[in-house]
Formats: C-alpha cells, sequence, structure tokens
C-alpha cells in the first residue's frame, strides 16, 4: 500500500500542516482526527488498514490532515469567539489547500470525508458546510453540536459550524444527492446525538442511512468495523 508524507505551509493557518496519503488513485476520501488527534492518528489506529483492500486495489485514495483542535475549540486560553474563527481558518484550509485540488480527481468533482468521534463532527460541518464538494459523508459515532465549547458565547459563526443548528435551514440541492452514513452503536456515548441528527435529516427529506451496531463500546474497534463497510458505497459512485 502507497504511503506519503507531506508537509506545506498553511497560507490560510499561518504555519505548517502535515499529512498523509494511502494509494495511488481512486476516489479521494479525506479523515479528519478524533479529538485533538494527529495526522497518522488513523494508521496509528490501523483504521488505514482496515481499508487495505479498498486502498491496493485503486478503490479509494485517502487523505489524513492534522487537526488544530488544540488552537480551537479545545483552547482553554483564548475568547470563544476566537476559538471558532480559527475553526473558520482551518475549514478554509481543507477546502482550499487540499479539497480543491484532489477533488477532480473524479468525474463527479467531489470527495468523501470522514471521521470518528470528533473527527465525525468535523467531517459533517465540513460536508454540511460546502456539500457542493462532497458526494459521501461517512460520520462515526459523531457528535454534531460544539455549543458545550462556547461557554455560553454565541454568534453567526458559532451558528454556521454548528450543524444541528444551520442544517434545519439549508436548502442546496447537493445535500439530496450527498451519501450520507451516521454509525454509532448501542453503547455509543454518542448514539442519541446520531439520532437526533437523524431526525433533522428526515424532517428535511434527506436521505441518509442510520447505521446502529450492535452492543459495542465508542473505541476504535467499532470504527475500524464501520469504515471499510461504509467505503463500499463510495466505490459504487
Amino acid at each position: 500500500m502507497k504511503e506519503q508524507y507531506v508537509k506545506w505551509y498553511s497560507p490560510n493557518l499561518s504555519k505548517d500542516i502535515e499529512m498523509l496519503v494511502f494509494g495511488h488513485g481512486g476516489y479521494p476520501v479525506i479523515i479528519f482526527p478524533s479529538t485533538m488527534g494527529r495526522y497518522h492518528e488513523s494508521k496509528d489506529f490501523k483504521l488505514i488498514e482496515s481499508a487495505r483492500w479498498y486502498v491496493e486495489n485503486g478503490l479509494v485514495q485517502i487523505f489524513c490532515p492534522d487537526s488544530i483542535d488544540k488552537l480551537s475549540w479545545y483552547n482553554r486560553n483564548i475568547h470563544p469567539s476566537q476559538k471558532v474563527r480559527n475553526h473558520i481558518w482551518y475549514d478554509k484550509m481543507v477546502l482550499d489547500e487540499i479539497v480543491e485540488k484532489i477533488r477532480w480527481n473524479t468525474p463527479t468533482g467531489k470527495v468523501a470525508v470522514s471521521g470518528a468521534s470528533f473527527g465525525a463532527y468535523h467531517a459533517a460541518n465540513f460536508a454540511f458546510r460546502h456539500p457542493e464538494t462532497v458526494g459521501h459523508l461517512l460520520a462515526m459515532s459523531g457528535s454534531f453540536d460544539i455549543k458545550s465549547f462556547m461557554d455560553g458565547y454565541y454568534d453567526d459563526q458559532v451558528y454556521f459550524n454548528n450543524p444541528v443548528d444551520f442544517l434545519p435551514g439549508l436548502n442546496n440541492p447537493a445535500l439530496y444527492e450527498m451519501n450520507i452514513v451516521l454509525g454509532t452503536s448501542e453503547w455509543d456515548i454518542c448514539l442519541e446525538k446520531n439520532l437526533h441528527l437523524s431526525k433533522i435529516l428526515n424532517q428535511k427529506g434527506i436521505k441518509h442511512t442510520l447505521d446502529v451496531k450492535g452492543w459495542k463500546k465508542h473505541d476504535w474497534p467499532l470504527w475500524r468495523e464501520m469504515f471499510p463497510q461504509y467505503l463500499a458505497a463510495v466505490c459504487n459512485n
């Protein structure tokens, strides 16, 4: 399985960003790290290994960028308004410096986004903010409400980065073309969060899959089971 390490200076973030890329071709899949995770997390916890067959057969190419959670949502030393502003720069980095360079690897001009736990928040938030660039959202054990990070602060920028708030008002036709999978389990600490997001999608008539696994915990064994299963739909796109 081809593996490439990439490092570049991000003009949006004014800092270096690191990323691992797996595979030689196929549908581009971006995996966001979990809470404060690094670009090598999905490799370390063998999520990439679970998708080896898809990668080696050129069906998908996986991109694992770094996160800046420690500088945004989890930064206790800055005002909440700065937390969300820092995240918006990260969102812009992903869009301008990654997605725009890889989306035309497929005829649709779209990518797949995925992530587990807080990575699923990142994936869902990006997908719903930029549905014209995302063909597949594969969210695993996600929580989709970031108000708990805001210490009571709320403004338009918080609203537009909080999927459970801004999604009900969206009317972008691309949302109805997206393959959306919400993966969770009976023992998942984020089960109710996924049921709530599924309810919002149902109310909007947005087709999606709510996959509730059996009695499995919110952890990497569950996500290693989910990820290759969800990739099947990406490869059939």
